[in-house]
């Protein structure tokens, strides 16, 4: 697997697992046009010829933009925070990394104790060239959660305008507890992961018996996570970050924060900017997360934080309205191609079907395969077109092949070593510690999953898994120190806010919700398909980029209009 791909393989998909699984069979799925588009989209490599952009207004011309309105005094950052931050003085070191830069800095765990443990978190920085007109460092983050920023920064070159490049040293962060020396392991022995992961294999569980070893699972490592792995868990929320953050701004010789946060990096920029509010230069969140949902701060539990079974449901029912309008012509499957989908997905959940994969022979695929392909082709721009394929070969299956047992993903396997790091440990230290208000049970969770599904089809049993790791009874660990709101603080300068309709993770309502929240921020929409809108969007790009650089905000109401557009 190629670096880029391991990238898309582990932002921003509901479960590690899912990730690896979902990606494992879509490139098996998928021609070799289909993955040459991947990769493109993974590298944010140019789409001119695919990809046409207008605006209202249009964005190539300069007087599209408006300038940051002047403020007055705003919100300070709180005694309390500016106290923890400010009284740390780290040492960076920096080693030659091909042609960036990676280093490294020792930081308080707790940083109400600043002499007490360390951690040590790595750094990958490009710098650039010319360094007179040099801005400062654009931090970044590309989602997840527990995703290390650190490979983001490695494909700056690739994501980021050549006008951002010239301007800025791009650096990404590790986060606790997800690499290097300060891994999140929550299991002493293989033989402790093993019995943990005992026969919960599927991407997301359907089934009674799967439903039964997921539970087991979740309980198994609640209890690990908050005993074992209790210190590091209990310093991984999402607030922790944004210390961090702050601290490393001020190393690197920075007055304000500039930063770029898409899918969970949303939820971080808006942490730092209300926690900081008067330390920010420009921060841009693409892809938007709606905090209260991702904190729980309504007082009741949220299993779908981020809107994402709701995004992706809408997206995906929007593609079938559309293919019927198109005709057989240009989808093959129009004539009420939402029924279409619905038969198949209702074979698919008693019996799974015999298909022939490029590279791995004939293997079973069930109906958990569907959803994770489908998830997956939501998250790029022409998703529309692998899905009608997919959908096509899956049909042809069902009518001409019998079905046949899928070997099992390999699971951890016993033995006296250290545990090899369990796919999410990362991902839930920071989630399970963010939110606020969780299911107590994970005996619950098949409950909660069939109810989310009647709420959106397909997707809402997925996401609503992913969060069976916290339920309270048994993931006890909490980080006293995170950040649960108010998020609706005036910032020093304008949050930029960047939406898409029909983003698959990052619902739409997210963006709109956030935009209406922080008093000083400005919604830039966009009409583009795919998860997030900076790589996809050339007129999203323009109007971000001018907005790091010239501090110039886009015309309130501003939407970019994309193409390509299913079946168009």
């Amino acid at each position: 697997m190629t670096f880029a791909t391991m990238i898309e393989c582990n932002t921003g998909m509901p479960t590690e697992r899912l990730a690896r699984m979902a990606c494992r069979r879509t490139r098996a799925v998928r021609t070799r046009a289909s993955i040459r588009r991947l990769m493109t989209g993974l590298l944010g490599m140019s789409l001119v010829g695919l990809t046409a952009c207008t605006s209202q207004p249009a964005p190539a011309d300069p007087a599209w933009v408006q300038s940051t309105p002047a403020l007055g005094t705003g919100p300070a950052t709180s005694e309390v925070e500016a106290r923890r931050v400010d009284r740390v003085q780290p040492k960076l070191t920096w080693d030659k990394c091909g042609t960036a830069e990676c280093g490294s800095v020792r930081l308080p765990l707790d940083y109400d104790e600043p002499d007490g443990t360390m951690i040590e978190l790595s750094l990958t920085r490009v710098k650039v060239k010319d360094r007179k007109n040099r801005i400062g460092t654009l931090f970044v983050n590309p989602g997840g959660p527990a995703v290390p920023a650190t490979g983001f920064a490695l494909q700056a070159p690739d994501f980021f305008s050549k006008r951002v490049l010239a301007r800025y040293d791009i650096v990404g962060i590790e986060p606790r507890g997800v690499g290097g020396r300060n891994v999140l392991r929550c299991f002493t022995s293989q033989d402790g992961l093993s019995q943990a992961m005992q026969g919960s294999v599927s991407t997301f569980p359907y089934s009674a018996s799967e439903e039964t070893a997921a539970v087991r699972t979740a309980k198994a490592v609640g209890r690990a996570c908050s005993t074992t792995g209790k210190e590091l868990a209990g310093a991984m929320s999402t607030a922790e970050v944004a210390r961090d953050m702050d601290v490393l701004r001020r190393a690197l010789g920075d007055e304000k924060l500039s930063f770029y946060g898409k899918s969970y990096g949303s939820f971080l920029g808006q942490v730092y900017a209300n926690m900081f509010p008067d330390r920010i230069r420009s921060v841009v969140i693409d892809g938007v997360i709606d905090p209260r949902r991702w904190t729980g701060a309504a007082g009741s539990p949220d299993l779908d934080p981020g809107a994402a079974a709701e995004g992706a449901y809408r997206a995906l029912t929007e593609i079938f309205t559309r293919c019927d309008k198109a005709g057989r012509v240009a989808c093959p499957i129009a004539g009420n191609a939402a029924r279409t989908f619905d038969e198949l997905a209702q074979r698919l959940r008693t019996r799974s079907v015999t298909v022939d994969e490029p590279g791995y022979g004939r293997i079973a695929v069930g109906y958990d395969d569907l959803v994770a392909n489908v998830l997956n082709s939501l998250y790029l721009p022409q998703g529309a077109d692998d899905i009608v394929r997919t959908v096509q070969r899956y049909r042809a299956a069902a009518r001409t092949s019998p079905a046949a047992a899928e070997p099992n993903p390999p699971t951890a396997q016993a033995g006296s070593g250290p545990a090899s790091d369990y796919p999410g440990e990362g991902r839930y230290g920071v989630t399970c510690t963010d939110m606020d208000s969780r299911p107590t049970d994970a005996a619950d969770f098949p409950a909660l999953a069939a109810q989310a599904d009647r709420k959106t089809p397909y997707f809402g049993r997925l996401w609503t898994w992913t969060y069976s790791v916290c339920a309270s009874a048994t993931w006890t660990v909490q980080d006293e120190d995170a950040y649960r709101g108010p998020f609706d603080r005036r910032t020093s300068e304008p949050v930029l806010v960047v939406g898409n309709y029909w983003d698959p993770a990052t619902n739409y309502s997210g963006a709109k919700a956030v935009a209406g929240l922080l008093p000083n921020s400005r919604l830039l929409t966009s009409d583009n398909w795919g998860h997030t809108a900076y790589r996809f969007s050339p007129c999203v790009k323009s109007a971000v980029d001018a907005y790091l650089i010239q501090k110039a905000l886009p015309a309130d109401g501003t939407v970019c209009k994309e193409n390509p557009q299913p079946f168009a």
